[in-house]
């Protein structure tokens, strides 16, 4: 006797549940997280103030993502290695010290990156150029 499949568990739903599940995990437990969120949004203020054009805002909205994203893996790594063992560990050590550095290596670029655009505005409306 025929049975049908069993009906699919919403594959593509878990997923984004899950995902949501992880930001919120993420933010909640990343003090850094909030600081660089904070950033992002007088970012986006200067962004608006300045006038940034479109490519801009799209060069800004990549490294606030790129920021934000690395800031996430970093926290993944953390609790990682929470999860693995309590005591300390150099191995454990390094990859946290390795984090943080992708951390602050993407938060120098985009520091950069926001320098530049918001400079040559801020020389536009100054009529320097």
């Amino acid at each position: 006797m025929f049975s049908p499949p069993p009906a699919p568990d919403h594959p593509w739903r878990r997923k984004f549940r899950d995902a949501f599940r992880g930001l919120k995990e993420g933010v909640r437990g990343q003090s850094s997280f909030f600081v660089h969120f904070f950033v992002a949004v007088l970012v986006v203020i200067a962004g608006v103030v300045l006038g940034v054009d479109l490519y801009e805002w799209c060069i800004l909205a990549l490294c606030i993502a790129g920021v934000l994203t690395v800031e996430m893996f970093n926290g993944a790594l953390e609790s990682m290695a929470k999860a693995i063992t309590g005591e300390s560990d150099p191995h454990l050590g390094d990859s946290l010290d390795i984090g943080s550095a992708a951390v602050l290596i993407a938060s120098i670029g985009a520091s950069i990156v926001g320098s530049i655009i918001f400079a040559n505005r801020l020389a536009i409306l100054l009529g320097w150029w």
